[in-house]
């Protein structure tokens, strides 16, 4: 007679089995994952277990062991609805707004002269330091200080003029941005 094999059991054996499982789950979907694992716990211990004959003892202990596990393991119940409940909708900032404030943000960096726009650049969109900015443009950082200072002067009176023409533009000029 040949040796049994794991996969010649299962294909015998099976839908005893799935009987079984099936009494102890009432969802035949979670009846098939708990034989499946039962029988993953088998094949790892296929080797070590030396009485073919008892397998269907074996595999319905691994069963019923493993149904008692999930049951202690878990903490909330399922319940069918019609239904699916959806998460409210999380209040974020708008993703076109925040587009459009960050393109009228960069046209107003762009009307800056090109010495005050590429210290603006570095020190706020790069995040240089003063020191690392004025050695990258070659000035002192007294220079980076006293000309971003008037670029950010500069970009405080075009948020007002842009207020006074679209209250709504304010949030273009974050006070990350515009703050010394």
């Amino acid at each position: 007679m040949a040796p049994l094999t794991f996969t010649t059991y299962v294909q015998a054996r099976g839908p005893v089995l799935m009987r079984t499982a099936r009494s102890l789950t009432a969802n035949p979907s979670d009846a098939e994952d708990l034989l499946q694992t039962a029988l993953t716990k088998t094949y790892l211990a296929w080797e070590r277990i030396e009485d073919h004959r008892a397998l269907d003892g074996y595999v319905r202990r691994a069963l019923v062991n493993t149904r008692t596990s999930q049951w202690r393991k878990r903490r909330v119940d399922e319940y069918a609805v019609e239904e699916l409940p959806e998460p409210d909708p999380v209040a974020g900032p708008d993703p076109a707004e925040q587009q459009a404030v960050r393109e009228a943000m960069w046209q107003a960096v762009q009307r800056l002269p090109p010495r005050q726009r590429a210290m603006v650049v570095l020190r706020y969109y790069e995040d240089l330091s003063e020191a690392r900015t004025a050695e990258v443009l070659g000035v002192s950082v007294g220079t980076v200080k006293s000309a971003v200072s008037r670029a950010l002067a500069k970009l405080r009176r075009d948020a007002e003029l842009a207020q006074i023409a679209d209250p709504g533009v304010t949030a273009a000029f974050p006070a990350r941005t515009v703050a010394a």
